[in-house]
């Protein structure tokens, strides 16, 4: 299976495996037959992430051809990455934490050589643990590994390697293409234990046989048990901005990021002026990006940047990843743009980079207006405890989802 980063490309896939959402991919979900042998899962989630598909296509089109009961264990999947999402919205502070814990974890490696020669073998797949091993080459050559082999990974790297959890979920942040800042800090949270208090996942050698289907049979020297790690108290929950924004008449351009390669699908008042394409990933991690994930991002870009520049009829303008805060400037006062308008950014370093651009750089004098996606507002309030409390709403929110266009992962919590 590749990833192409293109619409055309999702949608092809979504075609492909829509067949195979219903009772086959209830049943066969969780097995990892190898990087040869995916076709028991969607694959969607690359493209759902950077939202070259949107989840409530997915979902229309798994309840259109499957119905909803049909399809529920589908449907539960896809809706994991928007709940992390929304629960990363009204915690945000565990993302300053989880970047906290790296800096701390990355300035220990740099004082303690054992530790830094354990992480090594870790990240090079050199641990001897061969499901392990395979696992970390896979992730790194292709940016995918399937979704029981990621949490697998992840109970391994904490309870049985015992390495910093901040660093594993570095790891996989800086390699996976559909790696985002909440499905990714949340999952690694919740397999240590941090995201629901106490409730741990323990990888244990029978169930990786099973799943891998002898793949993987003999796998010694696992963890034999997974105590909880524990952190200090979070800031209290609040409620993410999610009103619409309010504005007309403007001249403005359209700014194309990472998070929503459908950005010519936002409700707009009239065209952009120009198309502003920061194709240019932001910075994930201090130890830069793999280049598949890196890839696949500034290829999403592109081709929502292309896509809405034969829409609108207007001028796309590249940015350049290091000076694109002044391209910006440079393109507002030449088309005499009044606002620079985008999708809401979600917790993660796309927001950090570009609000902290607004607030320090020459960008002051531009109104910078984000649209909250339909969907993120339907989900996100049912998002503030366990995903059972969503869970419980699903048939409630797709029966009422009629929410134009806009996509999710296919996967139990995402290590």
């Amino acid at each position: 299976m590749t990833w192409p980063p293109s619409r055309q490309a999702a949608l092809s896939q979504l075609r492909a495996f829509t067949p195979d959402m219903g009772e086959a991919y209830a049943r066969t979900r969780n097995f990892d037959l190898g990087p040869e042998a995916r076709g028991n899962v969607s694959g969607l989630s690359p493209w759902l992430r950077s939202r070259l598909l949107a989840p409530e296509e997915v979902l229309q089109t798994a309840i259109g051809a499957h119905g909803f009961t049909g399809a529920e264990a589908f449907i539960q999947q896809v809706f994991w990455r928007s709940y992390f999402k929304g629960w990363l919205e009204h915690q945000p502070d565990v993302w300053e934490r989880y970047q906290a814990g790296l800096a701390g974890a990355l300035n220990q490696i740099a004082k303690d050589g054992r530790l830094a020669g354990r992480y090594a073998q870790a990240c090079e797949g050199l641990t001897g643990i061969a499901c392990f091993d395979a696992w970390a080459g896979d992730l790194v050559a292709t940016g995918y590994l399937h979704n029981h082999a990621r949490i697998w990974f992840a109970s391994i790297w904490i309870f049985t390697l015992k390495l910093p959890w901040e660093l594993g979920a570095d790891f996989f942040f800086r390699h996976l293409l559909d790696g985002d800042a909440a499905a990714n800090t949340c999952s690694w949270r919740w397999v240590a234990g941090l995201h629901t208090q106490g409730k741990t996942y323990l990888a244990r050698a029978d169930n990786i046989a099973k799943f891998t289907r002898g793949r993987f049979a003999d796998t010694p020297g696992l963890a034999g048990e997974a105590v909880p790690l524990r952190e200090a108290p979070l800031a209290p929950k609040r409620a993410p901005d999610l009103s619409e924004a309010r504005w007309s008449g403007q001249r403005y351009g359209l700014l194309v990021t990472e998070e929503d390669g459908l950005a010519e699908t936002l409700p707009l008042p009239h065209p952009p002026e120009v198309i502003l394409a920061l194709s240019g990933p932001s910075v994930r991690s201090p130890l830069g990006m793999g280049e598949p994930a890196r890839a696949f991002a500034a290829g999403a870009v592109q081709d929502c940047a292309g896509r809405a520049g034969t829409k609108f009829g207007a001028p796309v303008i590249p940015l350049t990843d290091e000076t694109w805060a002044e391209e910006i400037a440079d393109a507002a006062r030449g088309q005499t743009l009044e606002a620079v308008v985008t999708a809401r950014l979600p917790v993660g370093p796309t927001r950090s980079r570009i609000r902290k651009a607004w607030s320090t750089g020459g960008l002051s004098r531009v109104e910078r207006i984000e649209i909250a996606d339909p969907f993120d507002a339907a989900v996100w309030p049912h998002t503030q405890a366990g995903y059972f409390k969503l869970k419980e709403r699903l048939a409630d929110i797709c029966a009422r989802g009629r929410f134009g266009l806009s996509a999710a992962a296919d996967a139990e919590p995402q290590a």
